[in-house]
């Protein structure tokens, strides 16, 4: 089993930054595609952001292109997710998940996930 814990989630003022970290336990991570998905109330949860095993990065939402970006750290079993530039339109419960072997923009692929963490932006 692999238990995941989002962190780092709050109310940040538009333009602003966020660091979200999802972290790991239980299994080692160096098999698992870690993927960062968001939802908003009423809405079907989205694919944002997965960072492959190698560490390869792969974009699911072309408007978090260029401002939001995602790594890992094996030795800690941590991935972050960088968040800059912040729009009152990423407003969204923040979900970590981990998918074994390659990334997916699809939630039915990953087969663990965290609670979610809420990211707010507004001023």
């Amino acid at each position: 089993q692999l238990q995941l814990v989002e962190s780092g989630g709050g109310l940040v003022q538009p333009g602003g930054s966020l660091r979200l970290s999802c972290a790991a336990s239980g299994r080692t991570l160096d098999y698992y595609s870690i993927g960062w998905f968001r939802q908003v109330p009423g809405k079907e949860r989205e694919g944002v952001i997965c960072v492959g095993k190698n560490g390869d990065n792969t974009y699911y939402t072309d408007s978090v292109k260029g401002r939001f970006t995602i790594s890992r750290d094996n030795a800690k079993k941590t991935v972050y997710l960088l968040m800059n530039s912040l729009k009152p339109e990423d407003t969204a419960v923040y979900y970590c998940a981990a998918k074994y072997l390659s990334c997916s923009g699809a939630e039915g692929g990953y087969s663990y996930w965290g609670q979610g963490t809420q990211v707010t932006v507004s001023s």
